[in-house]
């Protein structure tokens, strides 16, 4: 049985994952140097958070998707040693593929143990180019992605929130929109920050701006 939080945790690990769009499109606008951006100055505030629940050893990764999936950022790296490598932007938007390298790791988690549920967050400006469905079904069907914190940021009105809703799957919550810069690092930040609600066992802080579905998109 998968252990959900609660009780002590004594510095029990959460993983802390992005799923970063690094497409071709992703040129458009400055959105991938907007996303570097974003991320490196979420970084102070995510261990600010972390600083408040010594019950939480957060793990930071990064899978990178374009043309097939891969981990940007492969080692399960401590929050306080995290600095991050800035993406570059080019080809397909192949989804799937990531939710099934994600899927792949996430088996590999203890079934039992002293893990808090991890923090996934996928962020796009597109729609996949790939077979995403399959994937996603698979990915869902792991234990540690049915009890995770799964968060979607759409970027730009382009992007399609279909898989975002799908990846969510929880009907009180949908994806959050940044439709400019100053947006995407808003939500980066606060999705960089729900480590703190996730160790109290809460779901997110509600996001600091409006759901997606918005309009006067900037990017």
């Amino acid at each position: 049985m998968v252990i959900r939080p609660g009780g002590e945790y004594g510095g029990r690990p959460l993983h802390f994952i992005w799923l970063l769009d690094c497409s071709g499109s992703m040129k458009v606008d400055n959105k991938i140097q907007t996303l570097n951006y974003a991320i490196r100055e979420a970084v102070p505030a995510m261990r600010d958070e972390a600083a408040k629940n010594p019950e939480a050893r957060v793990i930071v990764r990064a899978i990178k998707f374009s043309n097939g999936a891969q981990w940007h950022i492969a080692t399960e790296t401590p929050l306080n040693e995290f600095r991050w490598t800035d993406l570059q932007a080019e080809g397909e938007t192949d989804m799937g593929k990531a939710f099934s390298l994600l899927a792949e790791e996430l088996r590999t988690f203890p079934t039992v143990g002293r893990y808090l549920p991890p923090v996934l967050v996928l962020i796009t400006d597109g729609e996949p180019t790939d077979d995403w469905r399959g994937p996603l079904q698979q990915l869902l069907a792991t234990p540690w992605a049915q009890h995770a914190v799964r968060i979607a940021i759409a970027v730009g009105s382009e992007a399609k929130l279909e898989p975002l809703e799908r990846f969510i799957n929880n009907p009180e919550r949908r994806p959050v929109r940044a439709d400019d810069p100053d947006s995407l690092v808003r939500q980066i930040k606060w999705a960089s920050t729900t480590v703190s609600d996730t160790t109290q066992g809460k779901p997110p802080t509600p996001p600091p701006a409006a759901q997606a579905g918005g309009s006067g998109s900037v990017f």
